[in-house]
């Protein structure tokens, strides 16, 4: 029989061993717990109230690659982690409860409370904690394409219904916009060269302009506007992002035009992803 004071011995190293396994799971996720509590609490003028980021396994290898001293970009390389987007930091000197909160709130408020991340990773050595938030690339399914694209239409005039600045510019509410086929398979051809090449611009791969590829379409206008984006995932942000150019939300609240077309390209090779053109007309 084993003398009960080496049992005791054993059981006693084993737990100490099961403590020591067991600890940089409970630190990740005490590190976990204080971000979402930011997110849920808000800071620094960012409202809170933000669906909590989940643990993502890639992503905790992102933060131990950057630990290695890679850059972000790298670092979802070697992971194996498609971002649509990302932040990381490097917080020192973390007390053993892994209170990283107010660190957080005070120098990282807004990319920690940026609504369009979802997952987060961890990676602690001593008093050394590597943060790696993101937006996991999701592009939107080919089968919603026709949603999608209604989905856009019905931002846009919700945009236009309200008076609103674009930038200096002020402009009345607009009338709706209605959609229009034509339109919609000019701004799909768009997209699509724009994700095969990996490029965002007005001009395209043939020197064409905006108003070239419409009339090419076979569209009849007397006034034409394009908005492009890239790396977005939803409809919602698509046009919230126009909004916020004030070029963009010119061409969006214009109340020359009467006709719109959009669609999105996927491409998954490349890091921005997903590629849109949004095409408006005013008719002769």
């Amino acid at each position: 029989m084993t003398d009960p004071r080496i049992r005791c011995q054993i059981l006693l190293l084993l737990a100490a061993l099961l403590v020591a396994l067991l600890a940089p799971l409970a630190a990740a996720a005490d590190v976990i717990d204080y971000v979402n509590s930011v997110r849920r609490h808000g800071c620094g003028g960012h409202a809170g109230g933000l669906v909590p980021l989940r643990e993502s396994t890639r992503l905790d290898e992102v933060a131990r690659q950057l630990a290695q001293g890679a850059e972000l970009r790298a670092a979802q390389q070697l992971a194996g982690y498609h971002a649509a987007s990302a932040f990381s930091v490097q917080i020192s000197g973390v007390p053993p409860s892994g209170d990283v909160g107010r660190v957080i709130a005070r120098q990282y408020c807004e990319q920690s409370t940026n609504p369009a991340f979802r997952e987060i990773g961890t990676f602690q050595r001593g008093a050394d904690v590597w943060l790696a938030l993101a937006e996991p690339f999701a592009p939107p399914a080919v089968r919603d394409r026709a949603a999608i694209s209604r989905r856009v239409l019905e931002l846009t005039n919700e945009a236009r219904a309200r008076a609103r600045h674009c930038g200096s510019a002020y402009f009345e509410a607009a009338p709706p916009l209605a959609p229009d086929a034509i339109l919609e398979r000019a701004a799909a051809q768009y997209a699509r060269d724009m994700a095969t090449y990996g490029y965002m611009d007005h001009t395209g791969r043939d020197g064409s302009s905006p108003e070239e590829r419409i009339t090419r379409s076979g569209y009849r206008w007397r006034e034409t506007g394009e908005n492009l984006a890239s790396g977005i995932m939803r409809p919602e942000d698509a046009v919230a992002g126009w909004l916020r150019s004030p070029e963009h939300c010119a061409n969006l609240m214009d109340p020359a035009f009467r006709h719109m077309g959009v669609a999105y390209a996927v491409n998954p090779r490349l890091e921005a992803g997903v590629y849109w053109a949004q095409e408006f007309g005013a008719p002769r």
